[in-house]
Formats: C-alpha cells, structure tokens, sequence
C-alpha cells in the first residue's frame, strides 16, 4: 500500500508537515483555502529557523539586531545582539508561507486550492476519512464541490480549525491579535532598519504587548489581548499608535489585520488517526506570543512520527502511533511553555510588575540568555555566580513591582 496523508492549512505548520511527508514518499496531499493569504502576524522568527527549515536569505525583510522595550511610563531599555552574524528575522507571512507551500510541492506534495467544509470519520481503524471540500482552482470563489479519501489527516488549519472541530479536539482560550501595516517616510523608517519595539502597559494591552516590527517597505504596528478584553481591541490599538506616535508621522496605512492567537494547547491534539499541529494544536507561547518556530516545528515533528510509525509509507500509523509526536513534543518544549506561562503571569498582570520586567531586561546577563534561548531554542545554563545574580535581579525586580502595584 501506499499510505495517504491530507494536510489542510499551508501555513508553516502544514507546509512543513507536507514537506516532510513528500519527501519520504509518501502520497500528501495539501489544502489550502487562499493562495495570497496573508495572516496578521508579527513575523518575527528565531535565527535557528533560518538554518533548519532552510529558508532563503530574500525571504527575509529585515535582521533586527536592536531591540527596544519601552515601559508604561516610557522608560526605554536597549538590547543589542552583539554579534554580527546573529539576528531576529523579520518576514512577511505571505512571502514566508508562499515559499514554504511552493517548496512542499517541488518535492512532491498535491497542492489542492480548496476550502475544507466537512471530514467524514471512519468507523473503524483501517477505512480512510473523506474530506469534502470546494475546489477553488477555477477562480470561482463558490468553488466546486468534490471529494478526497485519505489515511491520515493533519490539521494546520489555524485557530479557527475545522478539523479541531471535527475531531471534537475541545476549545481553547484565545487573544486577538490586531496589527496595521503602516508605510512611513524613508527618513522614519531607517530608524526601523534593524530595530524593533515591544511596548508595555495597561493602554496598548492589558495583558500582553504592542509592538512596532520593521517590514520590507513599512512597519507593522501591532498589540493583543486575550478574547475576554476583545471589545477593547481598537482602543488598545490607538494606545499603541500614540505611544509610537513621533515615529509614525506621515505614515499611510496599507492594511489593517486581526486574527486569533491560541493561548494553550487544545484538550485533544491527537484523536484516531487525525493529529494537530500549529496553531490548530495550541502551540503559540505564552508571554512571547511566538507562534512561527513553533508551528513549523510541532508538524515537522508530527509528519517525521508518521514517517518512522508508517515505515515511510507502507502502513497505517494507529492512533497511539500519532501520539507519540505528542509525547516527543511535551518532553522537549513542555518546560519552556510552562515558564513563559508564569512570567507572562507574573510580570503582565500591573503596570507596576511591568515596569519591573523591563527593568530586569535592561541586565545583560539576562539579555544574553533571553536571546540565546530565543534564536536558537536552548538554553545554556549560565555559570553558577550568573545564575545567582539573575535570579536576585528577579525577586529584587518583583518586591519593586509589588510594592508599586495598586
């Protein structure tokens, strides 16, 4: 037999699970609703990704090297990456996924321009699922119905997935993330050459941050919140444009973005032979927002599982078989969401404890092992007397912040 895996969402996530899979030969198919799709993200990818999904130098707009926090009462703190060959990428999402997708079918994936609308399961453990889908390849945006059998199914469809809700994968809390795409003049916009900004405090959001990242031709200005404070979304969005204001003079905006970000990860990511990754999964970290790496990673996980569980093809991977990528991701990343999860409730929660992590980011020893953690996914334990030092420079941090906070 040949086995037949359907990707729906080419996203990073998907596009990476297909790339994958089509690479060991197995028969992948991969869905995708809008060619030009461009999600409302930062962009930002760590260095690590660069060289691990072998991403192309041209896909890249901007190498911040320069970052700059700004506290609710606008202290501002730089951090500088010291050396020259290590950087913060900056991408737009439709020429990061384009390329990503494109690849995955030079290497043998099926691209289907379609919109998934229903997923029959099967009901036992060898007979395929058949997913129903609106075939777009003709232009029309109605598309025309069809239909396609397949042995596994991989759903990289996003926040929103339909193949989470077919599974009945559970729900999950979730932010919004609003972002505009502003056009500033050039002499704006060398200051943003190889420089971003996160903002914090209670008018950009009240619990996470803004940020100004640098694109190709403009800026994206952008800030989030969990969906309890959605309401809020347009308000939090002028408080960023006014925080950033001197900066953003004369700008045009070009586009204006909202999506869902997923604050944890679903109930059930693997049920029967249907497995979960990205967004669909729940894998966006807490704290950082950062969602790309991670995307890309958990499927490239989850595909590599399906090609050493199926013997690259010759049989069906079991639903114990898929969990395995589960098991492999919680032990290697488990830890990180479980940290980032507590600063972001530690530090996020007053504009007092906010002024103190911006602060503790203005410590280098914390600054090195923010960003080596950052770009290349690893923590290298800090020599002991460090260590100390870092984790004094915390609870001294906190006591302030509680002591400040109302």
């Amino acid at each position: 037999m040949v086995l037949r895996v359907a990707v729906v969402g080419s996203g990073p996530a998907g596009s990476s699970a297909a790339e994958t899979l089509a690479k060991a030969g197995i028969e992948t198919y991969l869905f995708e609703r809008k060619l030009d799709n461009a999600k409302p993200c930062g962009g930002a990818i760590p260095l690590c990704m660069v060289s691990e999904f072998d991403l192309p130098p041209e896909i890249i707009d901007r190498r911040v090297r320069k970052m700059k926090m700004i506290s609710p009462s606008n202290i501002e703190v730089d951090i500088n990456i010291e050396k020259e060959d290590e950087y913060i990428g900056m991408c737009r999402r439709e020429i990061l996924d384009g390329f990503m997708r494109n690849r995955a079918a030079s290497l043998g994936a099926t691209l289907i321009n379609g919109t998934l609308y229903k997923l029959d399961i099967p009901t036992n453990n060898s007979d395929p699922y058949t997913l129903h889908y609106a075939d777009h390849s003709n232009g029309d945006a109605k598309g025309v119905k069809k239909t396609l059998k397949a042995d596994v199914v991989i759903g990289a469809d996003g926040a929103n997935s339909r193949i989470a809700k077919a599974i009945d994968a559970g729900d999950y809390n979730y932010a919004i993330a609003f972002q505009e795409r502003i056009r500033i003049p050039d002499h704006l916009m060398a200051y943003y050459e190889d420089r971003a900004e996160m903002y914090v405090g209670n008018d950009v959001s009240p619990d996470f941050y803004a940020w100004v990242f640098p694109k190709y031709d403009h800026v994206a200005v952008g800030t989030g919140t969990m969906k309890v404070n959605k309401a809020l979304i347009k308000d939090l969005q002028a408080g960023i444009r006014a925080r950033a204001a001197k900066k953003l003079v004369g700008g045009e905006i070009i586009k204006v973005e909202a999506h869902p970000i997923p604050e944890h990860p679903r109930p059930h990511r693997v049920r029967g032979r249907v497995a979960l990754v990205g967004d669909a999964a729940g894998t966006v970290t807490k704290s950082s927002g950062e969602g790309i790496y991670f995307a890309a990673k958990s499927a490239r996980m989850c595909a590599e599982t399906i090609v050493e569980t199926s013997n690259s093809g010759q049989s069906i991977p079991t639903e114990d078989d898929l969990k395995l990528y589960l098991k492999r991701w919680d032990k290697k990343y488990g830890m990180t969401y479980k940290v980032l999860d507590i600063l972001q409730r530690v530090f996020y929660r007053s504009d007092a404890t906010r002024e103190a992590f911006v602060e503790m980011c203005a410590d280098k020893d914390v600054q090195k092992l923010t960003f080596d953690s950052y770009l290349y996914k690893t923590v290298v334990p800090a020599n002991p007397l460090i260590q100390m030092k870092i984790t004094a420079k915390t609870i001294g941090s906190l006591l302030r912040g509680n002591a400040l906070a109302p």
